[in-house]
C-alpha cells in the first residue's frame, strides 16, 4: 500500500511541476455563455458551487454575457449553441486478498465517465441542462436533462420556477439543489461518494432510485429555496404504468455570516406509488436527511468548506418496499468532512469521517475514514486523490474487496 500511495503522490508532484502557469481558460458551457471563468462560480473546485455560481443556477441557466444574442420578438437566444466534453478517468485500488476481484489488483477506467454536456439559455427566462453519456452503449444515451421554467420573478431575487427533469442517476433532488454537501448526488467535495456524505450513503441504494422523472415546483431567493417535486423512480418513459407520483421534498436556507457562506437545509422523500413495469408493483419513499455546510477563510486567507450531514431511511415492510433500503432494519449515517486550501485556487486537502449502519442484522457496521486532496492543473482540469481506510464489522474477514481503497481520479471538461 505504502508503494501505491508514493506512485500516486510522485503523479501528483509531477503535475505541479509540468504545469507552473496560474492562469487558466473558462471553457465549458456556461463559461462559453457567460464570459466568465469557471471558478467564478465554484467554490475552490469544480462542481462546488460558491454565492455566484448558486445564482446562476438558481436563475435557471440563463444569465449570457459571453457572445452576442440573437433577440427578435419573443426571442432571446444566444448566438452558439454552447457544448462540453466532461471526463473522468481513475485508478482503484482495493486491499483485498481475493485475486478474482479486479480492484485488489488495480483497475484503470479510461474513461470511467465521459458526458456531452449542452447548456444554457432558451430564453429570457428559461434555460436548460442536458447530459449525453458516451461510455454505457447499454444505457440510454439521454441520461439526465431538465429545463428551469422561471413563472415568476419578484424584484428581491425571489424566483417562482417549473422544472421538468429526469435523470439516470442523481434521483429526486436532480430537479433543484444549491448545497455542496452531497444532497444531489454530483454535488459533493469528494469523488468516493459513499464516505463523503449521508445522504448518498442512505439513498444511494435500493431498487435503481438514482433513477428519477419529474416535475419540481421551486421558490428560491439568495437566502433560502424550496423544492417540491412529484416524481417517479425511472429515467424517461416513466409514465408508463406509473403513478400516482412519489413526492420528495428539500428545504435550505444560505445566510452569510461574519464573511461565511453558510447552508442549512432538510430532505424528505415519501409518498406510496405503484409501477406496472416494477417487482414488486407497489413501491414507497421513505427518508430524510440534515445537512449543514459553511465556507469561508481562514488563517492567512485559505478557504475552507466543513460539511455535515445525517440521513435515516426505513426499514423494509412486508408487501410495500422501500425505494432506499431493502433490510430489516433503519440504515442511517452521519458524515463530517472538511477541504482546506492549502495552495488557494490550485490545491487542497480534505478529511472526511462516515458512520453508518447498513440496516442489516449482521455486518451492519459501515464506518470509514478517508483522506486526499486536489490539484488544479487548470480551472477545467483536476487532479484528485482519495485515501480510504474501512472498519466496522462489515469488513471482517472480507477478502473481496478488504478494508482499504485508494482511488485517483483525473477530472477534465473542456
Amino acid at each position: 500500500m505504502r508503494k501505491i500511495i508514493m506512485a500516486v503522490l510522485t503523479v501528483l508532484l509531477m503535475a505541479a511541476t509540468l504545469y507552473l502557469p496560474r492562469e487558466a481558460s473558462a471553457v465549458p458551457a456556461f463559461a462559453r455563455q457567460t464570459g466568465f471563468a469557471c471558478n467564478t462560480c465554484h467554490y475552490q473546485h469544480f462542481p462546488l458551487l460558491n454565492q455566484f455560481g448558486r445564482s446562476f443556477k438558481a436563475g435557471g441557466y440563463t444569465m449570457a454575457g459571453g457572445p452576442d444574442l440573437v433577440e427578435s420578438e419573443l426571442l432571446s437566444i444566444p448566438a452558439e449553441l454552447h457544448a462540453t466534453l466532461i471526463t473522468k478517468t481513475k485508478y482503484t485500488k482495493t486491499n483485498g486478498s481475493d485475486d478474482s476481484s479486479g480492484t485488489n489488483k488495480g483497475t484503470f477506467n479510461l474513461p470511467s465517465d465521459a458526458s456531452l454536456f449542452l447548456a444554457g439559455r432558451v430564453g429570457k427566462h428559461i434555460g436548460f441542462t442536458l447530459e449525453i453519456q458516451l461510455v454505457d452503449p447499454g444505457e440510454a444515451a439521454f441520461d439526465s436533462f431538465k429545463m428551469p421554467v422561471t413563472v415568476y420573478a419578484l424584484d428581491d431575487g425571489t424566483n417562482f420556477q417549473v422544472i421538468p427533469y429526469t435523470t439516470g442517476a442523481a434521483g429526486a433532488a436532480y430537479g433543484f439543489e444549491l448545497l455542496n454537501t452531497g444532497a444531489m448526488m454530483m454535488m459533493r467535495p469528494m469523488e468516493n461518494m459513499m464516505t463523503a456524505s449521508a445522504q448518498l450513503f442512505t439513498v444511494n441504494d435500493g431498487m435503481n432510485p438514482g433513477a428519477a422523472t419529474g416535475v419540481a415546483f421551486v421558490i428560491n431567493n439568495p437566502n433560502w429555496f424550496v423544492n417540491y417535486s412529484a416524481w417517479t423512480p425511472e429515467a424517461l418513459g416513466a409514465s408508463d404504468g406509473a403513478g400516482p407520483y412519489l413526492s420528495y421534498l428539500r428545504a435550505a436556507v444560505m445566510p452569510q455570516y461574519k464573511g461565511w457562506d453558510i447552508g442549512a437545509g432538510f430532505q424528505w422523500w415519501g409518498g406510496t406509488g405503484k409501477n406496472l413495469t416494477r417487482t414488486p408493483i407497489r413501491e414507497k419513499a421513505d427518508a430524510w436527511a440534515l445537512d449543514f455546510q459553511a465556507q469561508g477563510t481562514v488563517g492567512n486567507n485559505m478557504p475552507l468548506g466543513v460539511y455535515l450531514t445525517y440521513a435515516n431511511s426505513a426499514k423494509a415492510a412486508t408487501g410495500i418496499q422501500n425505494l432506499y433500503n431493502t433490510n430489516p432494519n433503519d440504515k442511517k449515517a452521519w458524515s463530517i468532512l472538511a477541504e482546506l486550501g492549502v495552495i488557494p485556487g490550485r490545491a487542497t486537502v480534505i478529511a472526511s469521517y462516515i458512520d453508518g449502519d447498513n440496516g442489516k442484522n449482521t455486518a451492519n457496521k459501515d464506518k470509514a475514514f478517508s483522506i486526499g486532496g486536489t490539484y488544479l492543473v487548470t480551472q477545467n482540469f483536476e487532479l484528485q486523490l482519495n485515501q480510504t481506510f474501512y472498519s466496522g464489522n462489515k469488513y471482517d474477514n472480507n477478502p473481496t474487496n478488504g478494508d482499504q481503497q485508494t482511488l485517483l481520479m483525473i477530472f477534465a471538461a473542456f
